[in-house]
């Protein structure tokens, strides 16, 4: 590997080849951001050549180093890293950039693209999620390394920007790593001074080094971007910091080597430009041929391919000891690589009458809890924890210890008041492997998590979400806690399920559902106010929405009208069904715990459940009425609060707004003599 005694003239050609290829990309999609590969290509390559234990032709090693571009918009960088160290990107995948179906697309796709850890451009979000790979290896190698067997042993490393130490996901998620005394993870600062509108002095004067020593971290700076060996030795001396993360500020210049652009906001986030790029090249003597990477270089990188073989072929012979000599240990680490639930089929238990069995209602957040607990014990690589709302969001495994720096395998979490960067770090606990995340907090602050929760369905990662206080229910903490717009806008999410149950036993299908679901994330939406235990909720929940209750008009077979509810509005339609059927009215009560997983089943058993035959439909719920009007149609009505709250104890607001059994009765006849 490299080293800071045999850096070379191969190794300046490398970088300037990583450098060429970079601004090559952006130049033939004409579109993209050369300034920051120019800049970093040395850091990069130091880190990737000198560093970083990783194989290419085993891109998911489980042992691999994790290496995150957390600045994703300098994409043109891990591509052209990616082809030269042998992770199978062509030269033809580059001259692809940024076009369709690609194997190259504007920011890194964790899923698309071979070598990719994570997606990464919203920037501060590979930042955070990095935090997650660390906090992950962590845990995983105090419940699995042995004396003599270091089985989880990999740093996580990050190459973050100026922009992305501006955003607040960042502050959060460094302070909490600080804390965590997460010393295998770090950070190189690629600190160029520019971002789109200029010089960074125009909004950005911070003393960023000394922000980090604050956070307690472990700072260097390197003062010349371009010094691969003091680069080197920075990253080499970070290593040796184990109680600390690591933070490199490594001063360097955007857009180096294009002698017009060099230094400027131009060089960010466009097209370098052919001419420029000619003469970059006749500084660099590279050729001139666009998109060449010379022979003598393709054979330097080869090697690195063996190194990285070699560091993987010895994990496995020390992963083939372990099995031998703690076989139970072995099977164990076997079965967390699983997506599904291990170690045991889950719906086996939600065939088991004691999973279903409660002796009455309360808060569905209670409910939660009893379930969680329930299932613990069966589900050894759950993992997670509030951001400072434990006792509000009882989402505490009582079977396991909290995690801290002193009890590293502790399995309940403690995130402090940092929404943004609990969701993000989940994200990067659940791409890292052999863990199934969830996080807590008030349905209200899913505005602070919103972009993490998007990028947990982007990237198909099962994180599962516990969101409580889920309405008006909150009551007299006012309109800023009551969540309103928040089920549409989950409900809105390609690949996001949402499920907001009305009791105990829907609670306990909201939770069989969430941990089977491999490949989206799931948001358990969850009341502070008590609710009743409801006749015939349970198993059905399985299936997004089923029938509660049913009177049927003898003369047509089928109900008068529809009531259909979520959540803790679900009695009341119970209780005004029995309303209508003392004035003759039959109706039939439906519960729609998720939408998401009512549209996956059939159209026939959608059809049994919403007949097309019934267009006279009344839905409740204590949010807006947005995105109903599929189930309620064009004869329908909705009971909805398309308003923000106020500060009032709940069932005053609950009686006011119209969520009473008397008004659901009220709306029914009134729709039935349309």
């Amino acid at each position: 590997m490299l080293t800071k005694d045999n850096i070379g003239q191969i190794d300046q050609q490398a970088i300037n080849t990583i450098r060429v290829l970079s601004a090559e990309m952006v130049q033939k999609a004409n579109s993209g951001h050369p300034g920051t590969p120019l800049g970093a290509a040395p850091a990069a390559y130091a880190l990737w050549a000198g560093v970083m234990n990783h194989n290419p032709l085993n891109p998911r090693w489980a042992n691999r180093d994790r290496f995150v571009l957390s600045a994703g918009h300098a994409s043109a960088l891990l591509y052209s890293l990616l082809h030269l160290f042998g992770y199978g990107l062509t030269i033809d995948d580059l001259k692809k950039f940024r076009q369709k179906d690609s194997l190259t697309p504007g920011h890194p796709e964790f899923g698309h693209t071979p070598g990719v850890e994570i997606t990464s451009g919203p920037l501060g979000q590979g930042f955070a999620n990095a935090v997650g790979f660390a906090w992950a290896e962590k845990f995983l190698a105090t419940r699995f390394n042995k004396p003599d067997f270091d089985l989880v042993d990999h740093y996580t490393y990050v190459i973050c920007g100026d922009g992305c130490l501006m955003e607040g996901i960042t502050s959060e998620a460094a302070s909490l790593a600080g804390t965590l005394k997460l010393g295998k993870l770090v950070v190189l600062y690629d600190s160029n001074k520019i971002t789109i509108e200029g010089s960074t002095d125009l909004a950005f004067t911070e003393k960023t080094a000394d922000r980090f020593k604050s956070y307690d971290w472990h700072v260097q700076t390197v003062e010349d971007g371009n010094d691969v060996a003091a680069i080197l030795t920075a990253i080499l001396a970070a290593k040796t910091e184990t109680d600390r993360p690591s933070f490199i500020e490594i001063k360097s210049q955007i857009g180096f080597g294009a002698p017009n652009k060099q230094g400027k906001p131009s060089a960010h986030g466009e097209p370098l430009g052919e001419e420029e790029i000619k003469l970059m090249k006749e500084g660099f003597n590279h050729p001139a041929e666009p998109f060449t990477v010379t022979q003598e270089v393709k054979n330097h990188f080869a090697k690195y391919i063996d190194v990285g073989t070699k560091k993987n072929q010895e994990w496995q012979k020390l992963l083939s000891r372990y099995e031998k000599a703690y076989h139970a240990d072995y099977e164990e680490w076997e079965n967390w690589n699983h997506t599904e639930v291990a170690p045991f089929e889950f719906a086996s238990r939600t065939t088991s009458d004691d999973y279903w069995e409660y002796e009455s209602g309360t808060a569905t957040r209670l409910s939660s809890e009893i379930v969680l607990n329930k299932i613990t014990a069966s589900l050894p690589n759950l993992i997670g924890g509030s951001a400072d709302l434990a006792p509000s969001t009882k989402a505490v495994m009582k079977e396991h210890s909290y995690y801290s720096p002193e009890n590293t395998g502790g399995a309940n979490l403690r995130f402090g008041v940092r929404e943004h960067a609990m969701a993000a770090i989940a994200n990067g606990m659940s791409v890292h492997g052999r863990l199934r995340p969830y996080v807590a907090g008030f349905f209200v602050f899913s505005d602070y998590m919103k972009h993490s929760m998007r990028l947990s369905a982007l990237m198909n990662q099962p994180v599962i979400y516990i969101m409580t206080h889920d309405s008006i229910g909150v009551g007299e903490d006012g309109p800023t806690h009551q969540p309103v717009e928040h089920l549409a806008a989950l409900r809105s999410i390609p690949n996001f399920t949402v499920i907001r149950p009305c009791d105990t036993r829907e609670v306990a299908a909201a939770w069989a559902m969430a941990v089977t679901r491999t490949k989206s994330p799931t948001a358990l939406v969850l009341t502070r106010q008590n609710l009743p235990l409801l006749p015939n909720s349970g198993k059905n929940a399985l299936q997004g929405g089923y029938i509660l209750t049913d009177l049927l008009n003898p003369a047509t077979n089928l109900p008068d009208i529809i009531l259909i509810a979520t959540g803790s509005e679900v009695h009341l339609m119970i209780e005004a069904q029995e309303e209508l059927q003392k004035d003759g009215i039959y109706s039939r009560v439906v519960s729609i715990p998720s939408f998401e997983i009512f549209e996956e089943q059939e159209e026939k058993y959608k059809e049994s459940v919403l007949p097309s035959q019934v267009r006279v439909r009344l839905a409740a719920e204590a949010g807006t009425s947005f995105g109903w009007h599929k189930y309620i149609g064009l004869d329908g009505d909705i009971i909805a609060i398309d308003h923000f709250g106020a500060s009032a104890p709940a069932e005053l607001l609950f009686k006011e707004y119209g969520f009473t059994t008397e008004n659901v009765v009220k709306k029914a006849k009134a729709l039935l003599k349309k």
